[in-house]
């Protein structure tokens, strides 16, 4: 029987996947206005990139505006819209500094044309950065993009450049916003609720989820760290099974 090194660390998920969510009931906790829910969840962003880094995690991706957002009312979306034009303005350098990647998926064509210029600029600058990917899920929605995926390979296919016996789950996958990255290995929503909202289904097939009670302002390098923890503690096994068990 091979010994086992007790002092080995276990790895740690290359792919960490946040669901931000709790922004509004934590304003309203404490009386105040939604808006200022979400600025004090753009705190809980930096916290969690610099914990992200200091955990040796590679990828980080963060669900910042889904597509059924846009639902809600103006006010809010244009204090929305008005946050992330702040934040890809001011935190640019430091992300850049850091050794950041910034990549952002999700449809672009119904975002303002100023941000549309901002994330291009973002990701133009830091594209050679190796110590993190950080990924801002914009005008993102699950279905959305798997639609648009088949809608790509069937254009390719009609257009001769790909035979559509070729496609598999690698083709495919390669006609998603995700492209070229790694799948999740852990999905972690805040506010203790319990469902996905749409967020990368087809990514997310064996990726380990975690839901967590915190409000995403709340959250904190240790529940970060929690987290990982409790990923560290589960048996991942694809759909295999193990001997004895």
């Amino acid at each position: 029987m091979p010994m086992i090194n007790p002092s080995k660390e276990t790895p740690k998920p290359l792919h960490v996947a946040i669901i931000m969510d709790g922004n509004g009931r934590w304003a309203k906790a404490r009386g105040l206005p939604r808006p200022m829910g979400h600025r004090a969840g753009i705190e809980a962003v930096r916290r969690t990139i610099t914990a992200a880094v200091e955990q040796h995690v590679s990828y980080l991706t963060l669900y910042s505006f889904s597509s059924e957002n846009w639902r809600r009312p103006a006010m809010e979306i244009g204090e929305l819209m008005s946050l992330l034009r702040y934040y890809l303005r001011s935190e640019l350098a430091n992300l850049h500094k850091e050794q950041v990647r910034v990549r952002v998926i999700g449809e672009r064509k119904k975002l303002p044309a100023d941000i549309v210029d901002l994330i291009d600029r973002a990701e133009e600058l830091t594209q050679d950065n190796k110590k993190l990917t950080l990924t801002l899920a914009l005008n993102y929605g699950g279905r959305q993009e798997i639609t648009a995926a088949a809608r790509g390979l069937a254009k390719a296919v009609e257009r001769g450049q790909l035979q559509a016996d070729a496609i598999d789950e690698h083709v495919f996958q390669s006609f998603l916003f995700t492209g070229g990255m790694p799948d999740p290995d852990l999905v972690i929503r805040t506010s203790g609720e319990k469902r996905i909202s749409n967020f990368l289904l087809w990514q997310s097939a064996y990726a380990e989820y975690i839901f967590m009670d915190v409000l995403w302002p709340d959250f904190s390098a240790e529940h970060l760290k929690q987290a990982l923890d409790e990923y560290n503690r589960r048996d991942r096994r694809y759909g295999a099974t193990v001997s004895g068990k």
